[in-house]
């Protein structure tokens, strides 16, 4: 069998916690803020993390040797 390779996007989107959670920039803020209220802009602030089964599934196909 084949080696399986990282997916290039996916290793620039995503990182793995220590307890193997998938950490994530939250979409939105890229351009466009003058549309956008104050409070939605301050609760896109940071990271989140993905829910457990979207989270296993990019390990598993994404980030296999993440």
């Amino acid at each position: 069998m084949p080696k399986l390779k990282t997916h290039s996007g996916s290793k620039k989107r995503f990182k793995i916690t220590a307890n193997g959670a998938i950490k994530y920039a939250q979409a939105g803020k890229r351009h466009g803020m003058i549309k956008r209220t104050t409070k939605q802009i301050r609760n896109l602030r940071g990271t989140n993390v993905l829910f457990k089964t979207d989270g296993d599934n990019i390990i598993k196909y994404r980030l296999p040797n993440g």
